[in-house]
């Protein structure tokens, strides 16, 4: 592969991320991997469709991240031609190559023959991929970089054809002898220290070859391992310098090239910059970018460098949408953005989900020192009283090293622009300019734009912007003194280039050089002010330079050739001398005569005495600062002392913690006494009954939970653990554990509750709900969780007990960790768990997020089971696929998005309960605006309200 002809594109890192509709997704993925040979970050092909044409993917030869196919319908992904995937960045932090959720009935990846330099593999969810069970994956990945591999083969009738007989191993990517998997590693002769082109020692690849080869040279190889000169593989790029021997110095190396990626280039991208031998986005701290040659080189700073800021997806806005009022202020003084500017909908009207306030449209003041972007420019919002991009007048460079879809400036939907005002603008390096439905945008002529940009490929669209009839209607067309080249708005200030002369950005029909103030002169076409110290003419140039050497006559005193406001009296000269000069009777300053002298006794003493004054301040204020030290010094041992002597007394713990002193009582069988049976579930059966301590006339309501038996010493240690964990807890949302009893079949005592559980509290009193119960109810479930950082392991309405209608408690509080993957369907609540948790059997805080997500629909719904009609083997799937529960008919669109974000995929894209706590509480505040219920007020007995909690230990 020749490094002449390599083809680079930037890749994605939008994950799972849906762009649009499927067709608008699909687009920006053409656009992005069309005729590309080499993607520098990640190759990611997602939610193709049946007709999608996915016939531009067969250019790509290498990957330097990771490589996504999933959610796609298309019969083929055609990767025919890559060789390597390099895995510099990992999906996951662990898989350069990641197959899933691909559900088409012919889904693969026909003839794919690459190697993996780092990161594992995961292929899951592909229920109708065929051949990929005999695929040798160590001979495509590398043992040294500790890889995982993960294939995941669906229990689904698959009508596959067999390898090939021809097939080494039987191994191959589809039927058919041109399928076959090529072996490069494990296959080798002994001798061979990397990749081979068979079993034989003469076909040992190269040691540079990093995916098979044709040949022993390192011009042989189908992919580098490192990098690519020519065709060649080599351990490094030709440097920028090297030894000369004959001369004994370090000189120029002719043959130097770069290294952009794995490929080795004479010339950088027009639009990176240049550092130590390498091709970069951005200069490292502690240094700027200067044009030398037109090449952009990063160059030492010279004292503080100008002020470079993160933008949009970089440093710490990585995962920053766009430009808003909790990360603007970081933008403040900076004349150089690394990464993008993006001003969308959400940055001025905040963000509700995120706890983002709306953006004060006065602080994009801020952008009006920056000078330079290294991304794009993003322009889907603007505010009314806004009728131009002034801000941005001192914008000089969008370089494009990242694009919006191809586009590095994009100004859409602006709906009250009216011009764009970006007057100072001089290059556009990459990517194209898209100015779409800005209704009211005049100034929109091509030919400013194309003198911006360097490549050809780069091209300005203009869609249902302002009708240029309009815009002359309105006469907002360019000023006279505009030359044809255009303008960025009305008035002369706002010209491309100017008609006439130019003064300080301002377009003129004359320069002042006889008349007007300031007096100025012609210098290449601009107008400059003459020197201030240079005197009006009249009739007369007044100077025909800038310069204080170039006036035609001087305002006060000339010294030599320039004009002064006063002879030099006292200045150091050559040699440290003083120089003290004169003017004579025609303004000229003269040098005084080496016999004067120069000074008086007077000054000399006002000069002591201002001295010896500031040298008495400084001694009275050091004075003053060590006896104020001191007195605070004694005033804080004092303290301390005192403090010492009063906590002597106190009982210490070595740890520094309290003890734990939870009360776990231990009761004998006959202290409880079951009256009758109020259900059964996954932990065992609960009983109603009474506790009669012994020796006390006494008799309690309590709730005795019989485990089933355990059936080896980790249960029984399990069970321990949890009893331990659920005395320990105090805190007004849990039921509380009072006691425990350690017979064959452990029996736990807890609370009664009168009002039985939530699940059959709010289906028996649906008529009489209002939005403040059931927001406060959100509210104090996430709040247990939060405080005391436990997990739950199987939250759900029917576990949430009432004590009164203004209060709840949680119980079975950890007990779901005593069941087991082999549970069947009527114990595990299948329904109510996390993905991972029904996949891979993990719970965690955000897995309990989950099920709370689940346990507040419950509520919105009075009480309906989730999922009704689907079996809860074929939940997982259901999931898979991104159906979740529908939105309840109570629920506003703000209450349904907080159930949706519960039930990501990511665990850590969930929100934590913390945040649960603060957008529930904000709901509680104002409940009608988030839930629309319609509440008939009836006189409820007491009594009906105790029901038994029968459905509630059941598990779903």
């Amino acid at each position: 592969m020749c490094s002449c002809c390599v083809s680079v594109c930037q890749g994605t890192s939008n994950h799972l991320t849906l762009l649009g509709t499927r067709d608008h997704h699909y687009d920006n993925m053409m656009r992005m991997y069309s005729n590309c040979s080499v993607v520098l970050e990640n190759l990611e092909v997602t939610y193709t469709q049946e007709n999608h044409d996915l016939s531009f993917l067969r250019s790509i030869q290498e990957v330097g991240g990771y490589v996504l196919i999933a959610m796609n319908d298309a019969a083929t992904v055609p990767l025919v031609n890559l060789r390597l995937i390099r895995g510099h960045a990992l999906y996951e932090g662990q898989y350069a190559l990641l197959v899933m959720s691909n559900y088409h009935r012919n889904s693969s990846s026909a003839s794919l023959d690459y190697k993996i330099l780092k990161g594992g593999v995961k292929v899951t969810h592909n229920p109708l991929l065929c051949n990929i069970e005999t695929i040798q994956w160590w001979d495509i990945l590398d043992k040294t970089t500790d890889p995982s591999v993960v294939v995941k083969l669906e229990n689904y009738p698959r009508q596959c054809e067999s390898c090939d007989r021809g097939c080494v191993n039987g191994s191959c990517w589809a039927s058919g002898p041109d399928h076959c998997q090529k072996f490069t590693k494990l296959q080798c002769a002994d001798q061979c220290s990397r990749r081979c082109r068979g079993p034989k020692p003469i076909d040992c690849c190269n040691e540079h070859c990093a995916a098979g080869c044709t040949g022993p040279k390192a011009t042989d190889c189908l992919a580098c391992r490192l990098f690519n000169d020519d065709g060649t593989c080599k351990d490094a790029c030709p440097p920028p310098f090297h030894y000369d021997v004959n001369t004994h110095q370090v000189v120029s190396n002719p043959n130097a090239k770069f290294t952009f990626g794995a490929t080795c280039v004479k010339a950088c991208p027009h639009n990176y910059v240049v550092t130590d031998g390498s091709c970069v986005r951005t200069c490292s701290i502690g240094k700027y970018e200067v044009m030398e040659n037109g090449v952009q080189r990063c160059k030492d700073c010279d004292g503080p460098c100008p002020k470079a800021c993160d933008g949009v997806g970089v440093g710490a806005l990585v995962k920053t949408i766009a430009v808003n009022a909790s990360n603007i202020e970081s933008f403040r003084n900076c004349t150089k953005i690394n990464g993008d500017v993006s001003l969308i909908e959400t940055s001025f009207t905040g963000d509700r989900h995120y706890g983002i306030p709306a953006m004060d449209p006065s602080k994009l003041e801020y952008f009006r020192t920056l000078k330079e972007i290294t991304g794009f420019l993003l322009i889907q919002y603007w505010p009314e009283n806004m009728t131009s991009l002034s801000v941005f007048e001192n914008l000089e460079i969008i370089r494009g090293r990242t694009t919006r879809s191809g586009h590095s400036v994009v100004v859409v939907g602006a709906s009250h622009l009216r011009w764009l005002g970006l007057r100072s603008l001089q290059e556009v390096s990459a990517g194209k300019v898209l100015l779409k439905n800005n209704a009211q945008l005049c100034f929109t002529q091509p030919d400013k734009w194309r003198r911006l940009f360097k490549t050809s490929a780069q091209t300005v669209s203009l869609k249902d912007n302002a009708p240029p009839a309009r815009c002359l209607l309105q006469n907002q067309t360019c000023d006279s003194e505009c030359t044809a080249a255009g303008c960025w708005g009305p008035g002369p200030s706002m010209c491309v280039s100017c008609r006439h002369f130019d003064r300080r950005g301002r377009c003129v029909q004359l320069c002042n050089l006889l008349e007007g103030e300031p007096r100025e002169v012609v210098v290449n076409s601009s107008c400059q002010e003459c020197h201030p110290e240079c005197r009006l003419q009249s009739g007369v140039e007044t100077c025909h330079g800038p310069g204080p050497d170039q006036c035609s006559q001087c305002a006060h005193f000339k010294d030599g050739p320039h004009c002064v406001h006063s002879c030099p009296q006292g200045v150091l000269g050559d040699g440290d001398q003083r120089v003290w000069k004169y003017a004579d009777r025609t303004g000229r300053c003269r040098s005084c005569h080496q016999n004067c002298t120069h000074g008086s006794t007077h000054q000399s003493m006002l000069a002591a005495g201002v001295v010896g004054g500031l040298l008495v301040a400084v001694i009275v204020s050091l004075v003053v600062f060590v006896l104020l030290r001191r007195r605070r010094i004694t005033r804080r041992r004092t303290m301390r002392r005192l403090l010492q002597e009063r906590e002597l007394v106190e009982p210490l713990t070595p740890s520094g913690q309290a003890p734990n002193q939870a009360l776990l009582r231990i009761l004998k069988e006959t202290e409880i006494k079951k009256i009758r049976v109020l259900g059964s579930g996954a932990f065992g059966t609960v009983f109603k009954g009474l506790w009669v301590p012994d020796g006390e006339n006494v008799k309690i309501p309590v709730a005795i939970k019989v485990l089933r038996e355990a059936t080896s010493p980790k249960a029984n240690q399990e069970i321990l653990d949890e009893a331990y964990v659920m005395a320990s807890v105090d805190h007004p949302h849990v039921c509380r554990l009072l006691g425990i009893c350690l017979t064959s079949s452990v029996q736990l005592v807890t609370q009664l509750m009168p009002f039985g559980c939530l699940l059959d509290y709010v289906r028996h009193h649906r008529q009489r709900m209002g939005a403040q119960w059931l927001l406060n109810w959100c509210v104090q479930i996430a709040k247990l969780p939060e405080e005391r950082h436990l997990v739950h392991r199987d939250l759900a309405a029917r576990n949430v007990l009432v004590k009164t209608p203004h209060h709840v408690k949680i119980t079975d509080f950890g007990l779901a960790k005593l069941l087991t993957a082999n549970e069947s369907e009527y114990h595990v609540p299948i329904k109510w768990m996390a993905l991972e948790s029904i996949l891979q059997w993990t719970y965690t805080h955000q897995s309990d997020v989950w099920s709370y997500g689940v346990t507040v629909w419950e509520l919105m719904t009075f009480g309906s089971k989730p999922y009704d009609g689907i079996s809860a083997t074929d939940i997982a799937s259901v999931l898979e696929r991104g159906d979740r529960l529908p939105q309840p008919p109570i629920c506003t669109i703000d209450v349904y998005m907080i159930m949706v974000k519960c039930w990501m995929i990511d665990p850590s894209s969930r929100p934590r309960f913390r945040e649960l706590v603060r957008d529930f509480s904000r709901m509680a505040s104002d409940p009608q605006r988030y839930l629309v219920i319609q509440v008939r007020r009836q006189h409820a007995k007491t009594q009906s309200d105790k029901k038994d909690t029968d459905s509630c230990i059941k598990g779903q």
